[in-house]
């Protein structure tokens, strides 16, 4: 009984959050910082919101900024949905400002794998990759 409960909850919970995001802006927008989510993470400048994703900034060492995007969507099993695309990565990246700047999605060594939520990384470089990449009309 308690399990048929929870899924109940799961399902109310997935229904209230789609009920949320059809309030939120269409394009992500910049939230104030009382509503951010919490982790103590004092690296963070800004996070972003629309119907669909959330995304937050955070800055790195070297001049390097990583976003971080999921989708605002719950599965049934609970978790965020996955499964942002290469199209849907790149107009998040341009929508935010970084349409002119190179970045990175990393495939760390399997030691390093941190996979905790489905939530997608991109490292905007402060320089133009040259030492691999597509640069058009280039070599």
């Amino acid at each position: 009984m308690s399990s048929s409960r929870a899924l109940k909850t799961t399902r109310d919970q997935r229904l209230a959050l789609k009920a949320e995001n059809r309030k939120r802006p269409k394009k992500l927008t910049s939230i104030p910082k009382i509503m951010w989510p919490k982790d103590n993470n004092d690296l963070r400048f800004s996070v972003w919101i629309s119907q669909k994703y959330l995304v937050q900034g955070f800055f790195e060492k070297n001049g390097v900024i990583r976003l971080s995007a999921n989708r605002t969507e719950l599965k049934a099993e609970g978790g965020w949905k996955e499964d942002l695309t290469w199209d849907e990565l790149m107009t998040i990246k341009r929508d935010l400002g970084f349409g002119d700047d190179y970045a990175v999605e990393v495939y760390p060594k399997e030691a390093d794998v941190v996979n905790v939520a489905n939530m997608r990384h991109l490292w905007i470089l402060p320089e133009p990759i040259t030492s691999f990449g597509w640069v058009r009309g280039g070599v």
